[in-house]
């Protein structure tokens, strides 16, 4: 077949170019990959280690302490139960692992995302030029980013970290970046007005200001985090992915079921842990502007 163009039946091997980029890419930057691993890896075992290491009772505990003190005493009955179901049904410890990998990624997806969406409020440039990115982050078949990643890193834990975090980041960037534009701007000029330097407005009112959509927007990412959990199984990460992959390729609806409620209880709780700390937000806020 010639390689040619042929406007009349054109064919760009679009994949095949970068396929041959990527190649370059991991020959040429191994050893940064390598590093990576070695971080994400550790990161995730330290984590894991953290969480399964005392006895599940305690951890409920916890868990629930934390609900309560953070929302209400009816949030910390649910903890119990939610949890305590979760150790019933035998998924302690797929449940610790996956969320271990949630907290890393969501960390990690969070500490890119949100100076990146205080650049783009920033800088309309930035913004221009982050959008399509953004774009093609977010419309991209999840699981075509295994792909690559399984190529760089192998099969374990890391490519599906990988993954979770450059699927998960996008929501993080645009909710920043809405945040930080949405302050009121006669609050930033009071600021200016007063000699204030950009970093301390954005410091002291801006970001105070914006904190509880930005709040928002991490639970977006710990989200996205947690519906890549079984993607990331079809990888090697250990978790509640792998009994979800497991039930499937068995037809095992018992053992599907039960990580999904797994899954959900873990859900329910991050995504209230989150909204609550948002909500106490305006607190903190005011006391900060003020002063």
């Amino acid at each position: 077949m010639s390689d040619s163009f042929d406007p009349l039946d054109p064919r760009l091997r679009v994949g095949t170019w970068v396929s041959d980029a990527f190649d370059w890419f991991t020959d040429t930057f191994q050893p940064v990959l390598d590093f990576v691993d070695t971080v994400l890896d550790g990161a995730y075992s330290a984590v894991t280690d953290v969480l399964s290491a005392p006895p599940f009772l305690v951890m409920i505990v916890l868990f629930a302490a934390l609900g309560w003190a953070v929302r209400s005493w009816k949030f910390a009955v649910f903890t119990v139960v939610g949890f305590y179901l979760i150790a019933a049904m035998d998924k302690w410890d797929g449940a610790m692992q996956t969320l271990a990998l949630v907290l890393v990624a969501a960390f990690i997806g969070s500490a890119l995302a949100v100076p990146l969406g205080i650049w783009a409020a920033r800088s309309p440039t930035v913004s221009n030029l982050l959008r399509p990115v953004l774009d093609f982050m977010q419309t991209m078949p999840a699981m075509v980013y295994l792909i690559p990643t399984l190529g760089a890193f192998g099969i374990g834990v890391v490519p599906g970290m990988i993954s979770t975090i450059v699927f998960a980041m996008p929501p993080g960037v645009r909710f920043t970046e809405l945040a930080i534009r949405q302050v009121d701007t006669e609050v930033v000029e009071a600021g200016q007005a007063f000699g204030s330097s950009p970093m301390r407005i954005l410091r002291q009112i801006q970001l105070p200001l914006a904190l509880p959509t930005i709040m928002a927007g991490i639970n977006q990412v710990i989200m996205l985090s947690l519906s890549m959990v079984v993607l990331a199984a079809m990888v090697g990460a250990a978790g509640l992915g792998l009994d979800v992959v497991a039930g499937l390729s068995s037809l095992n609806v018992a053992r599907g079921v039960e990580a999904g409620l797994a899954v959900v209880v873990l859900a329910i709780y991050l995504d209230r842990v989150v909204s609550a700390l948002a909500d106490r937000a305006p607190v903190v806020r005011a006391s900060r502007v003020r002063a």
